[in-house]
């Protein structure tokens, strides 16, 4: 994704690509380096750590890494100010629009479950993806639904609020979601598949020219479409 991302910067008019930063290497140079954004791209283990680094010395950080928790999303957002972050688990915008379509139906039919698809070497589990369109979901309920959710076999995936989330890790694979909705007699199914990393770039693009108007901590790319 880091080299994808160089690779779209670079060739986008109105952007200038100042820096590349590797795996192993150090931060210490991204500041005199003139940067006024950095896009970070790497696991779990290490987000947090840059993007509070990053903010600290007033760098604007678009994020695509996944496996923040709460805890964390709230200690950057108390790290924003002067400089801004943007969290998105996703940037595809096939995807932003299945998870915002995916919380309609669930005004109407609240049952539903999801499966996750992904590249063998992604190493969290359930994706940021399957997370937010979880949370979505249950925000989107009517209060007082009564959900059945499964009977404890594991089997079933894992629940998030309410929502089972099956995660499938394969090579061959980028970024796949489906959504089955279940109601009487019928079911309704959302599928985001994303073929190459290519089309993430337009919304990584798109948070990159728009972070500074953003202040504080923006989660989701749904605000910029």
């Amino acid at each position: 994704m880091g080299a994808v991302t160089c690779d779209a910067v670079d060739a986008e008019d109105s952007l200038e690509l100042v820096m590349r930063v590797g795996s192993g290497d150090s931060l210490e140079a991204v500041p005199d380096s003139g940067a006024d954004v950095a896009v970070e791209f790497t696991t779990p283990a290490s987000v947090k750590a840059n993007t509070l680094w990053l903010l600290g010395r007033g760098i604007h950080v678009v994020v695509g890494a996944t496996g923040l928790s709460e805890k964390d999303l709230a200690d950057i957002e108390s790290a924003t100010g002067p400089a801004n972050c943007l969290i998105a688990p996703n940037f595809a915008v096939g995807a932003v629009l299945a998870m915002r379509i995916a919380a309609e139906v669930a005004r109407h039919l609240p049952q539903a479950e999801i499966t996750e698809l992904h590249h063998a070497r992604k190493v969290d589990a359930p994706s940021g993806t399957a997370l937010r369109t979880a949370r979505l979901i249950s925000e989107a309920r009517e209060a007082g639904v009564e959900v059945p959710g499964p009977a404890g076999h594991p089997a079933r995936g894992m629940v998030v609020d309410g929502v089972p989330v099956h995660s499938v890790r394969l090579p061959g694979l980028v970024a796949s979601q489906e959504i089955v909705f279940g109601g009487q007699g019928q079911t309704l199914t959302i599928r985001h598949d994303s073929i190459d990393r290519s089309s993430f770039m337009p919304g990584v693009l798109l948070a990159v020219k728009r972070i500074a108007d953003l202040p504080g901590l923006t989660v989701g790319l749904d605000s910029l479409l």
